[in-house]
């Protein structure tokens, strides 16, 4: 770890001193800084392992961090800090390109967790990061290569088995549709599994974190000069699964361009290297992914019709968490085993009460967020079994924050409050929702936040101690 370099990025800047100071304490090499105009200088100055960057900045946010960071350091990892009410934008960011991210209230094991993980995961020379990034991340969903596929058991599980065992023996190109963070790589691993391609190559890419410039050397290679950078020969990703499968995840985001290109590999089974005039032939099974409606895109000229029919000989459709909640309680308790073994605990589950708000919560993130919520009370639990108040806020209310109304805290609120808290435990009960509401409205921002509350920051720093949410 030493000399590893890492760049807070976060406008708090109480949060920034709390940071700078943990890493520094592990033998980190820290930077700060408060604004996104001021990191960006910094990255063009001197190389970062890894930003730590806010979700919300004054002068910009992390979605624009992060396209600035795969521009110009594309082997910089990057974790975003966010609320778990932008669950979904979250895990919009892993999709294209970002390693993680962290909800707050920070947790500092939970933080050296993840940083460890980035940058462990270290970069692999010619491969753009967003790439590594998006593949490393899935791994938090249905389960990872090492642990095997997990299936639920409602109709819907039971579903899917079944389409998989039908298409898998076959070469037919299958394209996998459902929500960000529904498992759909996984499926796609276990359609490779179950073929006769099994013992060749899986490779995937997720075409949603390819930078234009880079996809079509991604997927079809390069020879030595053929762009700036371009300073050996590199075989791209057809080539890397010949005899095997080709994953494309997100494919729905490929520049016209590139499904021109991919279209003709598709129907001669050749190309030619970015640059190279041989012509390669390959024997590829390709099996395809989106999370948004692809005849949409065609009807409004951003896929090609020719294409899609190509990738789309057989589909299958995951459903959300929040349409298979059956699945639930398995999918936990999976997550909870990988949480034991990633963190050396010994959780042997949910108790009842939480799991009932497992259950009930509405999943933005799908497997992907409740593999984080699961681990972080994993991280919390101090008991052989994990009580709800391991479990973050939105969790507890049973919906996801954008379904949300914003709490009330008097009138009917009190209502809504367990009768054995008693009225002292009410009204702390609350508070403690309304300065969540009041952080999370403030991008956590502990300042503004003790504006908005008209208190100071001592008195909000104190309250925050009392609700075990300090970091």
């Amino acid at each position: 770890m030493a000399n590893e370099r890492i760049l807070v990025l976060d406008d708090d800047q109480d949060l920034c001193m709390l940071l700078s100071r943990l890493l520094k304490k592990e033998g980190y090499d820290v930077v700060v800084a408060s604004r996104g105009s001021v990191a960006k200088e910094m990255i063009g100055k001197q190389r970062f392992d890894l930003v730590l960057c806010d979700h919300r900045l004054p002068d910009t946010d992390a979605p624009a961090m992060l396209e600035h960071i795969r521009s110009n350091s594309p082997d910089t990892q990057v974790i975003i800090i966010t609320g778990y009410s932008e669950v979904r934008m979250a895990v919009e960011l892993m999709r294209k390109g970002a390693f993680d991210y962290i909800g707050k209230p920070l947790y500092p094991e939970e933080l050296l967790m993840r940083v460890q993980d980035a940058l462990n995961a270290g970069s692999v020379p010619g491969v753009p990061q967003g790439k590594q990034a998006a593949a490393r991340s899935k791994s938090t969903a249905i389960a990872s290569s090492s642990n095997g596929y997990v299936e639920g058991s409602g109709p819907a599980a039971q579903q899917i088995a079944k389409h998989i065992a039908l298409v898998a023996p076959t070469d037919m190109s299958v394209l996998i549709t459902g929500e960000t963070g529904t498992g759909k790589e996984f499926v796609a691993k276990r359609i490779h599994e179950q073929s006769d391609r099994s013992q060749a190559p899986f490779v995937a890419v997720d075409c949603g974190a390819l930078p234009k410039d880079l996809a079509g050397s991604e997927l079809f290679g390069h020879v030595k000069g053929a762009f700036t950078g371009a300073v050996a020969d590199r075989a791209g990703s057809f080539e890397q699964a010949d005899g095997g499968t080709l994953f494309l995840d997100e494919v729905g985001n490929l520049s016209y361009d590139n499904q021109i290109k991919l279209l003709r590999v598709l129907q001669e089974r050749r190309f030619k290297r970015i640059g190279g005039t041989k012509d390669i032939e390959v024997d590829v099974r390709i099996l395809a992914a989106t999370n948004e409606d692809l005849s949409k895109a065609v009807a409004e000229g951003r896929f090609r019709e020719d294409l899609l029919h190509r990738v789309q000989e057989f589909t299958i459709h995951l459903l959300p968490l929040r349409e298979r909640k059956e699945d639930i309680p398995r999918f936990a308790d999976h997550f909870v085993h990988l949480a034991n073994q990633r963190l050396g605990r010994d959780v042997a589950g949910f108790d009842e009460s939480a799991l009932r708000h497992i259950v009930d919560y509405s999943w933005s993130g799908n497997l992907r967020e409740l593999g984080n919520v699961v681990k972080r009370a994993v991280l919390l639990s101090t008991g052989p079994r994990i009580s709800s108040d391991c479990l973050p806020s939105n969790v507890l209310s049973g919906a996801a924050f954008k379904d949300q109304a914003p709490p009330a805290v008097h009138g009917d609120h009190a209502a809504q409050v367990p009768a054995e808290l008693g009225l002292r435990g009410a009204a702390q009960q609350a508070e403690k929702e309304m300065i969540l509401k009041a952080l999370e409205q403030n991008g956590f921002n502990r300042s503004r936040t003790a504006a908005a509350l008209n208190i100071d920051r001592k008195t909000l720093y104190n309250k925050l101690k009392s609700f075990g949410l300090d970091l």
